[in-house]
């Protein structure tokens, strides 16, 4: 894997033993090739992390079970309920048990007083592979729609200009670098809209990172650009070498976007292999009524998950309704990118839970704290303005319990994970946060769903546990290469926007 940030750009044939060496292998020849700059942050251990508290050893282990004690528990399933000063316990990678005052005599015991205790949040929809442009297009809107403002547009800049340019090695690094990012926001899991797979080794490269992130991911199988691009050919060699078990961190979904003159094709094949199929839906570019269509061709089913569907007709509404279709909202980005006004109401007026996603860090950040207030402050906005209008019969208010659902239930649901994750249920896999809420923001906690949402940062995360492994541990991630990943993103960077004849533009 060293290749990825060395610029070796060839082909390894789908041999996984010629991908490269172990991850430290990897990231010492990384570090040696990109300069003094780019040295280890010192991986955490456990006699490290804090004065008073060290982190338990070999969590995730089958045979390791520790407890999670005294926190505040949000479990978000009603069947367990939640605790003001609540247990979980953990062995292997699922959880065991919920409730107040568990006796566990062979847990090791980990002291959650004074944090919130709730499920992973869930980033249906991600272009991860974008991290080293972040904030690159902050004012950019989505495409030249022939209006005010849009000459600095997604679709020109990042979509047909940079993204052509990317080698393996650009989407490894910054595909590796966003997941652990989210992973120190508390986001345990995401559906990667990658669309950088312009080779096998590109498409390679994202599985990788991921893989080595340790990260829940569903990878979305998408084509790139260029002579190399082999999409959809490539799927059973991706199937056999990567996704050959669905008892694994990352599963695979199909890529099928509405764009592409072929996405009948694409969808006929991710049906075909029992894949979920993840497509972007933006009523301004011609999609307003594309849904009536493909619902008069019985196309339209629960196996897929729109992204955005901003701008569409009443009648598409419904008839995603009647098909148990899946949405996924990404409120910031569609307020600030002129997608259209975020459809939280229309969702809601049919029925439709929807979900929470981050969409492109070159415009807008990826913590989930940013992605539930933006959908509560609007949905209560747009209500509270037609109360005041003197509209009756008004839809309910979102609370924060809600937000907090479409970010871990519902995400859940939307990834086709909730038999695995989503809630602190005993049998589920135990993704876990436990938040500070004995920080200066949020103490004195008077209220623990209003806490998360009106309150908390990514600061206040300070453990975020994956399928039972503790991968941050108090407020610290847990053998992160983080400087030498920062000096990746700025030497790809570099090369991205020299290569596509791109200025930076710093200030």
């Amino acid at each position: 894997m060293c290749k990825r940030l060395c610029g070796d750009s060839s082909t390894h044939d789908g041999d996984p033993a010629k991908a490269g060496s172990s991850r430290r292998q990897f990231l010492a020849v990384g570090a040696s090739a990109l300069g003094a700059a780019a040295t280890f942050s010192t991986p955490v251990s456990a006699q490290e992390t804090t004065e008073t508290e060290a982190m338990p050893l070999e969590t995730g282990a089958p045979h390791r079970q520790y407890l999670l004690k005294g926190g505040a528990v949000l479990s978000m399933d009603p069947n367990v309920g939640d605790f003001a000063q609540g247990d979980v316990l953990v062995q292997g990678k699922h959880i065991i048990a919920v409730g107040a005052n568990l006796y566990a005599p062979d847990a090791t015991i980990i002291n959650a007083a004074g944090t919130i205790v709730m499920p992973g949040f869930v980033d249906t929809h991600h272009h991860q592979y974008q991290t080293a442009l972040r904030s690159f297009l902050s004012d950019g809107l989505l495409a030249d729609d022939g209006l005010p403002h849009g000459d600095r547009n997604y679709l020109d800049y990042i979509h047909s200009t940079l993204t052509p340019v990317f080698r393996p090695q650009d989407a490894f690094v910054a595909v590796f670098a966003s997941a652990l990012s989210q992973l120190d926001a508390g986001v345990t899991t995401v559906v990667d809209t990658s669309q950088v797979g312009h080779s096998p080794d590109h498409t390679d490269a994202v599985i990788e990172a991921l893989q080595e992130s340790g990260r829940r991911t569903v990878f979305v199988y998408s084509p790139g650009v260029g002579p190399s691009n082999i999409f959809p050919n490539d799927l059973q060699r991706l199937q056999l070498q990567y996704f050959s078990s669905t008892d694994q961190l990352v599963t695979l979904a199909m890529g099928g976007e509405l764009f592409d003159p072929a996405f009948r094709d694409y969808w006929a094949i991710g049906r075909q292999n029992g894949l979920l199929i993840v497509t972007h839906l933006v009523g301004h570019l011609g999609q307003q009524t594309l849904i009536e269509q493909l619902d008069s061709e019985g196309l339209l089913g629960p196996d897929l998950e729109f992204i955005h569907a901003s701008g569409i007709s009443a009648a598409s509404w419904q008839a995603m309704a009647d098909a148990g279709v899946r949405v996924s909202i990404a409120a910031p980005i569609e307020m600030a990118m002129r997608h259209g006004m975020p459809p939280i109401q229309a969702a809601l007026d049919r029925g439709i839970q929807p979900s929470l996603s981050t969409d492109v860090e070159c415009t807008m950040t990826a913590d989930f704290f940013t992605q539930m207030r933006g959908v509560f402050t609007l949905q209560r906005a747009l209500i509270n303005e037609r109360a005041l209008a003197g509209e009756p019969n008004l839809p309910e208010l979102l609370t924060c319990r809600d937000v907090i659902r479409f970010a871990t239930v519902e995400g859940a649901r939307v990834a086709g994970l909730s038999h695995k994750i989503g809630s602190l249920t005993p049998g589920k896999e135990a993704d876990i946060l436990l938040l500070r809420a004995d920080a200066i923001n949020v103490a004195p906690l008077n209220n623990v769903p209003g806490a998360v949402v009106t309150l908390m940062d990514r600061s206040n995360v300070d453990t975020v546990i994956v399928a039972g492994k503790i991968r941050k541990w108090r407020g610290r991630l847990v053998g992160a290469p983080v400087n030498l990943l920062r000096a990746a993103l700025e030497a790809s960077r570099d090369y991205l926007l020299t290569t596509a004849g791109v200025s930076g533009v710093l200030f």
